[in-house]
């Protein structure tokens, strides 16, 4: 039997994106994914005949996007992109973040009463507020508006840290979570929006300069690219 460690789909949808790729330039298909648990892998290889560990679970196809768009379904297992096989959601976000927008694919999924089916999807470019997100999370930390504070929010626009993943580069270069950001690469952001702008115009294969405020201080990190994460 296949083992691994499984995430939650929320944390899974937001890593292991092409750092040979341009941010700005991934493409999209508009599902969040997870990997199945060991029950599933035994259940989906005995009725199908696959090996155990093997395809993206789709938990949700977001409203009209390319996904909706070509019929994939809540349940769908991506088995196959672009006649690649998909062993897991990192292999899928890979192979999707690395397609032009504007092509035509076919993916094929699994579907639990129907079985083997080939859809014909058309990528689109990733939006940009989501490629912020993911770019954040390659780096191993999740940034909140301030407006979802509750405990202690903040009369300043800028958006704070809410997460950040254990044994990332984010947390070995020591951000934390209340860090206010204020600068990103030398600019400033003084706005939600800007952070986004700052993000997507980073490049994951150099490292992120944030300046932070903490307890009132301004602090000064570095966080090393995900290329040179440790396997």
């Amino acid at each position: 039997m296949i083992r691994r460690r499984l995430l939650p789909y929320v944390v899974v949808a937001a890593l292991a994106l092409p750092v040979v790729a341009q941010a700005a330039t991934w493409g999209w298909l508009g599902v969040r994914i997870r990997d199945l648990s060991e029950q599933e892998m035994e259940e989906i290889s005995t009725r199908h005949g696959i090996r155990e560990g093997f395809g993206a679970l789709i938990v949700e196809v977001l409203k009209d996007t390319p996904a909706a768009r070509a019929g994939l379904k809540n349940g769908d297992l991506v088995v196959a992109f672009r006649d690649r096989l998909v062993v897991d959601t990192r292999g899928l976000q890979r192979l999707v973040a690395a397609t032009p927008a504007g092509q035509e694919v076919v993916v094929t999924v699994l579907r639990r009463e129907e079985g083997r089916r080939a859809l014909r999807v058309s990528v689109e470019a990733m939006p940009q507020e989501m490629v912020a997100e993911r770019v954040a999370a390659e780096f191993g930390f999740v940034v909140r508006d301030p407006g979802e504070e509750r405990e202690r929010p903040r009369p300043s626009g800028t958006p704070a840290v809410a997460v950040v993943l254990r044994d990332s580069q984010a947390d070995r270069a020591g951000l934390k979570p209340g860090d206010v950001i204020v600068e990103v690469n030398g600019r400033p952001v003084l706005s939600r929006q800007a952070v986004t702008d700052a993000l997507v115009g980073a490049g994951l294969d150099q490292p992120l300069r944030l300046t932070v405020r903490r307890e009132g201080e301004p602090l000064a990190l570095t966080v090393s690219p995900p290329s040179q994460r440790i396997p």
